[in-house]
């Protein structure tokens, strides 16, 4: 039996309570500083037991495991404290706003024997796996360039920019499909709604292997776009995770070099057909709540541990270092 705190209650915690609590051997206690939202858990979820002191959550010998959904810039004194508290911990994107955070986190949970996990829910998403599957077989051929767009109208935050909400599912997708970190990035971006709080971020990302990768990302846009676009000299490929009827679509298009008789060398446009694969429609956080309870109990670790997550943070960090200085590239040790 594992007894499960979920601290924060507010636009994501009562999706993570959903998920635990279709787990066996579960018992689960909700916490968050707001009443009303405690409230509207125990109406939901009779069997839930809820606090607004995290303080109980850290001192109580039964919870074994802390999942943290507060606002991101809390994300690293909670998740350290209750590391230090012999608690596993399941931290939401990103796991912390600077890597020196992040390894302060790392560090702790290899000295106590304690799974660190971050959410980067998108890495078990199966279209982005069978998309990934596409790209090793070298269905796409060799990537040229990758283009993600991560467009929506609110949720508008007050404690970080577009970029540190929206785009770590972007970075961590390039990451997973790539195999590889970036080793530099620009990003530009402008606050019109709240000061120095970015709305609009556009960032490009270099790879070592030749692959570049565009990103955009906002919270003001008149309609919701989950969208990134795969390029290769074989084969282009359009990944929509809104769309469940065809979310990958595979584009038998592009343009080869044809040698003509006399040696002579021309370019030449292809389309042929777009095929559809089937995708398994289980939700992603299903399968990644799942495969961290599996972590835990077989001492396991997981797929989006604290070294992945420090990647897509060193990425961030840059990319904001960037972002103050007009879209600079920067480097990603």
């Amino acid at each position: 039996m594992n007894h499960i705190a979920i601290v924060g209650c507010g636009f994501w915690g009562p999706n993570l309570i959903r998920n635990f609590s279709k787990i066996e051997g579960i018992k689960l206690t909700a916490c968050d500083i707001r009443e009303e939202r405690l409230q509207n858990i125990r109406t939901s979820y009779s069997s839930v037991n809820t606090t607004r002191d995290f303080n109980e959550i850290l001192s109580c010998d039964e919870i074994d495991v802390v999942v943290i959904a507060t606002p991101a810039t809390r994300h690293f004194e909670m998740a350290k404290i209750a590391l230090e508290n012999n608690k596993h911990v399941f931290v939401e994107k990103p796991l912390a706003i600077t890597t020196k955070e992040v390894q302060e986190l790392i560090r702790i949970a290899k000295e106590r024997h304690k799974i660190l996990m971050v959410g980067h829910t998108f890495e078990y998403n199966p279209a982005v796996i069978k998309l990934k599957e596409y790209i090793d077989h070298g269905d796409v051929g060799s990537v040229y360039y990758i283009y993600s767009s991560r467009l929506n109208l609110g949720q508008v935050r007050e404690d970080i920019n577009a970029m540190w909400n929206l785009a770590p599912h972007d970075i961590s997708i390039l990451i997973y499909l790539l195999g590889e970190t970036p080793r530099r990035v620009s990003a530009v971006g402008k606050a019109f709604i709240q000061d120095k709080i970015e709305d609009v971020v556009f960032m490009t990302l270099e790879f070592a292997s030749g692959v570049i990768a565009y990103v955009h990302v906002s919270w003001l846009s008149p309609s919701k776009v989950r969208e990134m676009t795969i390029v290769g000299d074989k084969k282009m490929i359009v990944y929509d995770d809104i769309d469940n009827e065809a979310k990958l679509k595979i584009y038998d298009k592009g343009i080869s070099k044809v040698e003509d008789a006399y040696g002579e060398y021309f370019l030449k446009l292809r389309s042929g057909d777009i095929y559809i694969p089937k995708i398994d429609l289980n939700e992603p956080l299903k399968i990644e709540i799942t495969h961290f309870i599996e972590c835990i109990r077989k001492s396991i670790s997981p797929k989006t541990d604290g070294e992945n997550g420090l990647r897509v943070v060193k990425v961030l960090e840059a990319a904001q270092t960037s972002l103050k200085n007009q879209g600079a590239f920067v480097p990603i040790e």
